[in-house]
């Protein structure tokens, strides 16, 4: 199977390097203002790996034509934080051909339907079928230019979905040699709501910021950053985020239970089981708040969680503390700038009942 991977950084190197292991010809593509590990994997004709895969994996192209990257591509990973989405999808838009699939990975936020959106698709377009799943399949940091770690693959806990959903398991049937972990969402609602980042990087890092500032990020953001105090506030989080679930008719599972399914945690607890969570272990700091710790998981997934809660009727009053206090650390307004949100999306308007046929 052709396999395009849009985004050079960690998660697109590991997507790339998973799939060309298990036999997909790969082309990795990334914009012109990411040249370095572009140039690495040219230069080393694919991507080095270490931890818990291993090795060396040759990719039949890596660059910045989009074109070439897509030409034949079966299945299309756009691979990268939430403000790339778009780009992406844009960039995109005059090369994508009938019977192609993308997956935007992960979405933490109505991904599937910003690409949608911005490569000039109808939300129930089916010629090309756009997918996300919840969250990255890895732990996984970038040592060097063309050069990841992996520290964890998920297990289980994975989560993918379609929009309209009714074309969700055709796009598994494709994934399944690569993510035989990945299940069915009952909608792209449950797929954004299931991703984690947002309840637990703003939260260790907002209570973390004097250690990150003093530091550069020299400790260890899970293991040293999580202590009782902390785990509080992760599950005061999470609490509004299964509440936003439960109105849309979603069974969020909290983020300790899913850790353990994924293979991160040992215990379903918000404190120990971050600290001694062997999925966890040496995944460093931030060395910087300007990171997207609080620039994505903020700017865009809890400020799309809060909207959506006031959308459907329930209140985050946590999650509008975090968005404000970290607004204030960073000299913004996250919550004003409203980088995605439902009404961005166009879907603003509907309501818990309506929004789970439109997206069925």
């Amino acid at each position: 199977m052709n396999i395009a991977v849009l985004g050079s950084g960690n998660g697109g190197c590991a997507v790339a390097f998973d799939c060309a292991a298990h036999g997909h010809q790969v082309n990795l593509f990334d914009f012109e203002q990411f040249p370095e590990s572009i140039k690495a994997v040219q230069n080393n004709g694919g991507i080095h790996c270490e931890g818990v895969l291993e090795g060396f994996q040759q990719v039949v192209s890596a660059g910045h034509e989009i074109e070439k990257a897509l030409d034949g591509a079966d299945i299309i990973y756009a691979v990268g934080p939430a403000y790339s989405t778009k780009p992406f999808a844009e960039v995109c838009k005059p090369y994508l051909k009938q019977g192609q699939i993308v997956i935007v990975c992960p979405s933490s936020c109505g991904g599937s339907i910003e690409f949608k959106n911005s490569a000039g698709l109808d939300l129930r377009d089916e010629d090309i079928v756009v997918a996300e799943t919840s969250t990255l399949p890895y732990a996984v940091r970038l040592l060097e230019p063309g050069k990841i770690k992996i520290f964890n693959k998920l297990k289980d806990g994975l989560f993918l979905a379609a929009v309209p959903a009714q074309n969700t398991n055709h796009v598994l049937e494709q994934v399944r040699d690569v993510y035989p972990m990945m299940s069915a969402a009952k909608n792209i609602l449950q797929t954004s709501l299931q991703n984690g980042n947002p309840v637990i990087h703003p939260t260790i890092t907002l209570m973390n910021v004097a250690l990150i500032e003093r530091t550069k990020g020299d400790f260890d953001f899970y293991h040293d950053g999580v202590t009782p105090a902390v785990g509080r506030l992760i599950e005061a989080v999470d609490k509004e985020r299964i509440a936003i679930g439960k109105k849309l008719g979603v069974d969020v599972i909290p983020d300790p239970e899913l850790g353990v399914m994924q293979g991160y945690m040992l215990e379903a607890t918000y404190d120990s089981g971050f600290i001694t969570a062997p999925g966890f272990e040496g995944v460093k700091a931030q060395s910087s708040l300007d990171y997207r710790y609080f620039n994505e998981d903020v700017g865009y997934g809890l400020v799309f969680l809060h909207k959506l809660g006031e959308q459907v009727g329930v209140a985050t009053p946590v999650m509008s503390a975090v968005i404000t206090l970290v607004s204030l650390l960073m000299k913004r307004d996250y919550l004003g700038e409203g980088k995605r949100t439902m009404e961005t999306l166009g879907v603003s308007k509907h309501t818990a009942k309506e929004l789970e046929k439109l997206l069925a």
